[in-house]
């Protein structure tokens, strides 16, 4: 007997279901593709949070410089001059307002300091304010434009720094509560006397040497010093 075998020849529905679970299958690997790019499920909770742009107001305020003191500068030729690292802190100047309620004066305890106790001839004290918040979180203006130093001896006032400051500026922070914070570099005290009409001038009076008792009084956002700080000069 003669004749051919063949395969055999499905029907063209047949055809057609196959098509279509191809073209499905395709049509789930695109998806998947698109869900990979899109959603990027391999960034988790940890990215999430750590892509928080959220600034509060603390923050802000922070970087302002709530951790040290800006330096107020003078215009004179032979007064007080802050060193050069004084500058960084005295360009965060601009400040932000927080969220907290300004401070109180009985919570800002205000400590006038100096470098050391007694001074030989031809040393230049070192003047620095302190400045504890003892209450709750809040806000202070601690630019340079609050802050005064005062030296006097007896009752005659030696040398103040506002009277030839120059470009004094706000700068307004968060202090949390039992925060520390003080200037960030000292204020050098030349020995000479200040007057606002002789800050250009290279003959001011200078002060006593030989044991003779100065005191330092400092004030800052309108708060005064617990107490003036007793040096010597000789």
């Amino acid at each position: 007997m003669t004749g051919t075998t063949g395969r055999r020849r499905h029907s063209p529905a047949v055809y057609r279901r196959r098509r279509l679970v191809t073209l499905l299958a395709l049509l789930l690997v695109i998806a998947g593709v698109v869900w990979l790019v899109v959603a990027q499920p391999w960034r988790g909770s940890a990215d999430d949070a750590g892509s928080d742009t959220t600034s509060t107001s603390e923050t802000v305020a922070e970087q302002a410089g709530a951790d040290e003191l800006p330096v107020p500068e003078s215009t004179t030729a032979t007064g007080a001059t802050p060193d050069a690292g004084a500058s960084a802190s005295a360009s965060a100047t601009p400040g932000a307002t927080a969220s907290a309620a300004p401070c109180l004066a009985s919570d800002i305890d205000v400590v006038a300091v100096t470098d050391k106790e007694s001074y030989a001839s031809g040393q230049h004290p070192k003047l620095s304010i302190k400045l504890t918040n003892t209450g709750e979180d809040c806000t202070m203006n601690v630019g340079t434009s609050t802050q005064v130093f005062t030296i006097t001896s007896g009752d005659d006032t030696w040398w103040r720094s506002t009277d030839c400051q120059g470009e004094p500026s706000d700068m307004i922070v968060l202090l949390k509560a039992d925060q520390t914070v003080e200037s960030a570099t000292p204020l050098e005290w030349d020995r000479t006397r200040s007057s606002v009409s002789t800050c250009d001038s290279d003959s001011r009076p200078t002060a006593s040497g030989g044991g003779a008792t100065y005191n330092l009084s400092v004030e800052i956002g309108g708060i005064l010093s617990l107490e003036a700080t007793t040096f010597l000069l000789y």
